[in-house]
């Protein structure tokens, strides 16, 4: 079994903690694995960009991101790659994540497959 030590998990969601792209929620969480608390800021990338908020992300220190398809785009998995871990997640609220974390954690990887981060150009 991996052990894993990702002890500062960024999640962004909405006001009703539901989980949310990195430009689609107002709240940038850091869950403190170690202190046992949920550290919430006010998301800078919110309606504006993802990569604004994986700067967030980054300066706050974080370990790994939960990410879903589509929460990151590729320029905020390109800054991030190398310098935090990925934890896929088929949970959609805040509470399912912190109710399921240790076994979240054993999900994370360095790297994500490219139709997670990929852009959806059909839209334009």
């Amino acid at each position: 079994m991996k052990v894993v030590e990702i002890m500062k998990i960024a999640v962004v969601y909405d006001k009703e903690q539901n989980l949310k792209p990195l430009d689609d929620g107002e709240v940038l969480a850091i869950i403190d694995d170690e202190k046992k608390v949920v550290e919430q800021y006010e998301n800078p990338g919110f309606q504006m960009s993802k990569e604004a908020s994986m700067d967030a992300i980054l300066s706050l220190g974080a370990e790994a991101v939960v990410v879903r398809e589509k929460f990151l785009c590729p320029g905020s998995y390109a800054m991030s790659v190398g310098r935090l871990k990925y934890i896929p997640s088929k949970f959609t609220r805040l509470k399912e994540v912190l109710d399921n974390l240790e076994e979240l954690k054993k999900s994370s990887s360095e790297e994500l497959e490219p139709e997670m981060y990929a852009e959806d150009y059909e839209e334009m």
